[in-house]
């Protein structure tokens, strides 16, 4: 077992990612929570997702932060190597020969912070969510 030094929690795995003390409720506190140089990736990937879809309403679901009409429609999170895009899986598949490069599985895409992240693939993907899930 491994004690978070911040806050005591216990988990299985060493250095688990977690919230320690209240979770961010608010894209802007989810943002501030993660590290200094990952906020900027995020507020990147948050403006061209709302530019894509600006009728969706932000908010946090799953712990990420998440773009909602209805339903969600996409997240987005940083983990510690790689900003994860969370489209589902038909969006991987319809984007499958772009993403090519990326990891991907099961809907998840993940972005190394090592590359610059491909804001306007990620907007594309954004707006085909929207679409597919029955938003003109």
């Amino acid at each position: 077992m491994w004690a978070c030094p911040r806050c005591g929690r216990l988990f299985k795995k060493k250095n688990q990612s977690h919230y320690c003390g209240q979770r961010p409720v608010t894209m802007d506190e989810y943002i501030l929570a993660q590290p200094e140089d990952v906020q900027p990736v995020l507020r990147a990937v948050r403006g061209a997702i709302r530019a894509a879809i600006p009728n969706a309403e932000e908010r946090i679901s799953w712990s990420m932060p998440t773009f909602w009409k209805g339903q969600n429609i996409i997240h987005f999170a940083a983990n510690k190597n790689h900003l994860g895009v969370y489209a589902g899986a038909e969006a991987a598949e319809a984007f499958g020969e772009r993403l090519a490069g990326y990891k991907s599985s099961k809907g998840t895409i993940q972005f190394p912070y090592t590359k610059p992240v491909p804001l306007e693939l990620i907007a594309e993907i954004a707006a085909w969510c929207w679409q597919a899930k029955n938003h003109t």
